[in-house]
């Protein structure tokens, strides 16, 4: 097994598990892209195995701190524990994520659950060129229908790899619709958004919900309308839901009305709409904004500030005393500091006062690793403006 030489002061030492190309002091051996490596610091102590690809910026991935081979045992083994872990936190398994990356040890898979079928993607290259054993794993341990790959996304491009997408085991799943908590969701595992949903807001809707009985409520980015319908469920006096997209629009209404959620829907920029809104001196109780990431790069981050920020001081503006925000943000590149400054900026300049109600975080099948900080990406907080003192 070839080795890599980790440079003293890598993130490796400090509990990360990402070892980039200029961390690495040198190469013993001829290791190939794809192969798992031994990793050791500079007097030959071992620090572990990880996968290796020499055409991404983070070189190598470790997987295991002992001599580990990737075989089918291992993959076995490794989605058992996943799965034990969302039986532990309570998670319903019929519809959650059961393999996620580096929190479940398996670097670049991902693996969803939307009932009988599965949805698989394996993002880094020593994944993809063990995805045949993965599959066979997942059919032992879980017996599923079908198999859908989705292998799409940056992440596979950064890895070097195509783009592809298809049924590898089983059945191919025709559109189907998912009920959760009273709430109807349409999930094409082929076409749809990510692998299907956005599970990781799944039980954020229900506890935004929470805050709705007897409110007039705005869900900004609604997409398939997830937040509006578990307030229109919960008892608000009104629901409206904008999104940008107009098949995404149509694709939520077709949902509640399936579900009984009574709520009037806009295909419109939601920047626009919250200008508009606010020009017309229109009032609400409640107002959700889950936009999508605002920023895929670091380089990009202010840009992405300055947008949380609008957003923030428009819904702001529209609250009566007593209304309430829940706003969230999916980029891990916007720590926490980042987005809540946007928020603090956008209240001293509405001249408002905000009292804390909750803060949200992602579902529990996305588990956050405390030395990983990109697997903790999904962050919210909903504030109350508080009556003139």
């Amino acid at each position: 097994m070839s080795s890599l030489i980790v440079q003293p002061r890598a993130r490796l030492f400090h509990g990360h598990v990402w070892v980039y190309a200029i961390e690495i002091q040198k190469r013993l051996g001829d290791p190939k892209p794809g192969d798992v490596v031994r990793l050791q610091d500079v007097r030959g102590k071992p620090l572990g195995s990880a996968i290796y690809n020499p055409k991404s910026q983070i070189s190598a991935r470790l997987f295991s701190y002992r001599r580990q081979d990737l075989d089918l045992d291992f993959f076995t083994r490794r989605i058992e524990r996943a799965v034990k872990v969302r039986e532990a936190a309570g998670v319903d398994l019929s519809l959650c994520r059961l393999v996620w990356s580096e929190s479940d040890g398996l670097p670049g898979v991902v693996v969803d659950r939307y009932g009988d079928f599965l949805v698989l993607q394996t993002l880094t290259l020593g994944m993809a060129q063990r995805q045949d054993m993965i599959v066979q794993a997942l059919n032992d341990v879980l017996k599923p229908r079908g198999i859908i790959e989705r292998n799409e996304g940056a992440v596979r491009l950064a890895e070097g790899m195509e783009q592809v997408k298809g049924v590898v085991s089983g059945e191919t799943p025709e559109p189907f619709v998912v009920r959760y908590q009273g709430s109807a969701f349409h999930a094409d595992l082929l076409e749809g958004q990510k692998t299907g949903l956005y599970l990781d807001q799944l039980d954020n809707y229900q506890q935004v919900a929470k805050l709705a009985r007897g409110r007039r409520v705005l869900d900004c980015f609604c997409n398939q309308g997830g937040f509006a319908q578990a307030a229109a469920l919960a008892g608000a006096s009104e629901v409206t839901a904008v999104d940008i997209s107009e098949s995404a629009v149509a694709l939520a209404a077709k949902n509640a009305a399936i579900a009984g959620a009574k709520i009037d829907f806009v295909a419109e920029n939601c920047f626009d709409f919250l200008k508009r809104q606010e020009s017309a001196d229109a009032r609400y109780d409640l107002i959700i904004l889950d936009p999508p990431s605002f920023t895929k790069s670091k380089s990009t981050v202010k840009d992405a500030l300055r947008g949380y920020k609008e957003i923030h001081l428009r819904a702001m503006k529209m609250l009566e005393p007593g209304g309430i925000f829940a706003t969230f943000t999916c980029s891990h590149h916007v720590s926490a500091g980042e987005f809540h400054s946007s928020i603090l900026e956008a209240a001293v300049d509405a001249k408002k006062v905000l009292r804390r109600v909750c803060t949200f975080t992602q579902r529990s099948d996305h588990p956050i690793l405390a030395t990983i900080p990109e697997t903790e990406y999904l962050r919210g907080y909903a504030y109350e403006v508080v009556a003139s003192w």
